[in-house]
């Protein structure tokens, strides 16, 4: 039934070429009128239009929901909220009633207690008695208001039992009891409006009505889990969490995901050594309060397949060795060589302070070659790092809601950052906000102008011969969206970017104002920004070029054996016995991002810190402290001993990497892509296919996870197969 509401409600857009019309989009937010209503007595002002609830909320009073939520539309199901209003014949259910100047509310009186008493009634009538085998008891909001409005006995009478609901199979992350499911419609308007899973829905009326895809398949997306989450009761609950711990026997630590390079905000739930889940915090500016599932459920890779002691290759296998024998079998192969014949490649997991670290022995020891774990990162890239706009997403996170016009390059958003790509999906449904993509043609949970494949057809937007060149060049705020692969990945880099730069060259009275930067690169790796901020990227030709004897891999484990020089010593440090580890001489064992106090700076340059929920296993050490280490050995002792003193050696290179949750804004952002347009190169028609293959596995955490394993079991190799 809301599935055919929502699709008389909400306004679907055609693709944006069959639009001729220029569409009014305003360049500022309208303000609305303030009014006045009356809260138990308390005067509020709010905005007109806005819903009686939120006035409540402004004026400090608690009203319980279960079917409400900020950020999905109003339903109105489960009536819990309800309020009396001066002169209204009986209680208004305040989250569909909107304010009205000079209203008088009260919240708490005895016809309002009585009301929500009976609405309680009628939940409770056909739920189970499941609180003590219920994953949700102890953060139930259905327990937490029964407890106010609940009686202390029932009158359920019914001669044929409560009711009954056979259970959905939703994939591997969702664990259903929808018998306990009181039908707020929370997870089905998430599914529909923020995660694009358009299957999920209701069927049936009254006592027969239930929440499934009708028919029988699970929900493909990369947001499905945070239903969990919008679940006020137990229907929807997690599967690898499933009878694993109750909540008062956790300790809950504040972090953030280094899965992408969105650098979502959440919570750590550990007991002992052990991370038991992980749950999103809320931060509007970057994932609001959603998170995808592999920021969710990866955790369980975090307990498998760990280095925990150093080892050295002797013959075909490897040994366990001591912290000193390890350190000084390295630094004596590191000893051996000279200048730019050591190199150092950082991986996508590589903190901040391990990497100055790194990046400091090794300028001690004259070498300047230093690369990044992609097809392109052992050369000097197409980008020029001197500009921190030529390498982030200048709109910010929030800001691409503004957009009303995008056009992506060589990205796929869905993939490459699904937090973001909720954001194009929300501006699309509620601003009309148009799209149009360059590269391969894959389903981003919204309508949108596929230009084509080939890095040639860039040129159909520059010379005006493609349809959305006309809608780009009309927009307000236009906003060009350059994938990471481009960079790192395309053969063509250098060809695309100089056409970008002429693009933005093109557009730069609307793409570049006074509060808008249009132009944007999304990373997808954790480490990149911090690393092109730190200069840990090839900078000189001849440096690249030197064949190196000594190879350093700090958690780079997307190298291949063509990458590794032949007879160099290859030394691996990380904390997963991943790919990288394979080709290794020495193994030194590091600590995941559940178990360091590490600096990582997210895709718009926002520098935020984790924090150590637990502690490293056996004898793996922070990765700072093992360089540190190895310096003192190798006769490069370099001048930090402990955290403080790493950061403040951050600062001297950019203060930025310690201005925590604060973006930097320079002022000179066309004359760094000034420095795109300089290139000769030509295109050699490359088509810039999707760089991720497999969402669910593309990091060393996520690859030894076994639940990531069952969603690529369950939906990519099936979509492959199909």
């Amino acid at each position: 039934m809301l599935r055919l509401l929502n699709k008389h409600t909400i306004k679907q857009h055609a693709p944006a070429v069959a639009k001729t019309t220029v569409r009014a989009f305003a360049a500022s937010h309208n303000v609305k009128e303030q009014i006045e209503v009356f809260i138990d007595e308390k005067s509020v002002m709010i905005e007109s239009g806005s819903a009686l609830i939120q006035a409540c909320e402004k004026a400090g009073a608690d009203i319980p929901r279960f079917c409400y939520h900020d950020r999905l539309s109003v339903a109105g199901n489960c009536r819990m909220c309800l309020v009396e209003v001066e002169r209204a014949p009986k209680p208004i259910a305040s989250c569909a009633y909107p304010v009205m100047a000079g209203m008088r509310v009260k919240t708490n009186s005895p016809m309002v207690h009585k009301a929500r008493e009976g609405v309680m009634e009628f939940l409770l009538y056909n739920h189970p008695l499941d609180c003590p085998i219920c994953d949700q008891g102890g953060e139930c909001d259905l327990q937490d208001q029964s407890m106010r409005y609940g009686s202390d006995r029932g009158r359920f009478k019914e001669s044929m039992g409560k009711r009954a609901v056979e259970d959905k199979n939703f994939g591997p992350l969702i664990n259903t009891e929808m018998t306990r499911c009181i039908q707020c419609t929370r997870c089905v308007r998430f599914a529909n409006e923020v995660a694009g899973a358009t299957e999920l829905g209701t069927s049936g009326r009254g006592n027969d009505m239930q929440i499934s895809t009708y028919i029988d398949k699970t929900i493909d997306s990369e947001m499905s889990g945070n239903v969990i989450d919008l679940c006020p009761v137990g229907a929807l609950t997690s599967k690898p969490y499933n009878m694993k711990a109750r909540p008062w026997e956790l300790k809950k630590y504040e972090t953030i995901d280094v899965s992408d390079a969105v650098g979502s905000n959440i919570r750590l739930d550990t007991r002992g050594v052990e991370v038991m889940r992980i749950l999103p915090r809320l931060n509007e500016e970057v994932n609001e309060e959603w998170i995808s599932d592999k920021t969710r459920f990866f955790y369980d890779g975090l307990k498998v397949q760990r280095l925990t002691t150093p080892l050295i290759r002797q013959g075909d296998r490897f040994v366990p060795a001591t912290w000193e024998v390890a350190l000084k079998r390295v630094s004596e192969e590191f000893n051996k060589t000279s200048g730019n014949a050591a190199k150092a490649v950082a991986g996508h997991l590589a903190d901040a302070e391990s990497m100055v670290a790194l990046k400091d022995l090794f300028t001690r020891h004259g070498s300047e070659n230093f690369a990044i774990d992609a097809p392109n990162g052992d050369k000097p890239l197409a980008v020029n790092a001197d500009f921190r706009t030529n390498y982030t997403f200048n709109t910010t996170i929030a800001g691409a809601e503004e957009a009303d016009v995008v056009l992506f390059v060589g990205s796929n958003p869905r993939h490459e950052a699904p937090i973001i790509n909720t954001r194009f999906r929300k501006a699309w449904l509620h601003n009309g906000q148009e799209l149009g993509l360059i590269g391969q043609a894959d389903d981003l949970n919204y309508e949108y102008s596929h230009i084509g494949t080939s890095s040639k057809d860039i040129e159909k937007i520059l010379d005006g011969s493609h349809p959305f060149a006309k809608l780009l060049a009309e927009a307000k705020k236009p906003m060009i969206v350059v994938g990471s692969s481009v960079i790192e990945n395309a053969k063509d880099s250098q060809y695309l970017l100089s056409k970008v730069s002429e693009l933005t060259n093109k557009l730069k009275n609307t793409l570049f104002q006074d509060d808008w930067n249009g132009f944007n690169v999304l990373q997808r790796a954790a480490s990149r920004t911090a690393a092109y901020e730190l200069g840990f990227v090839p900078n000189s030709s001849e440096a690249a070029s030197t064949e190196a004897k000594f190879l350093y891999l700090l958690n780079a484990d997307e190298v291949e054996a063509k990458d590794i020089p032949k007879d160099a010593f290859v030394v691996y440090q990380g904390h997963h016995g991943d790919v990288g580890a394979q080709y290794a001489d020495v193994i030194l064992p590091g600590s995941a991002f559940t178990e360091k106090n590490a600096t990582f700076v997210n895709t718009e340059g926002r520098t935020q810190i984790t924090r150590a929920g637990v502690n490293p296993p056996a004898a793996a050490r922070e990765d700072w402290k093992i360089i540190r280490a190895l310096s003192e050995i190798a006769g490069y002792t370099l001048p930090y001993d402990d955290l403080s003193s790493v950061r403040s050696r951050l600062s001297e290179i950019s203060p930025a990497l310690t201005r925590y949750d604060i973006i930097e804004t320079p002022s000179i952002a066309q004359l760094g892509l000034s420095s795109f347009g300089k290139s000769n190169a030509s295109s050699t028609g490359e088509v810039l296919s999707s760089v991720i293959k497999n969402f669910y596995r593309t990091d060393p955490i996520s690859r030894a996870s076994s639940t990531m394993a069952k969603c690529t079991k369950t939906w990519v190799q099936q979509e492959a197969t199909a």
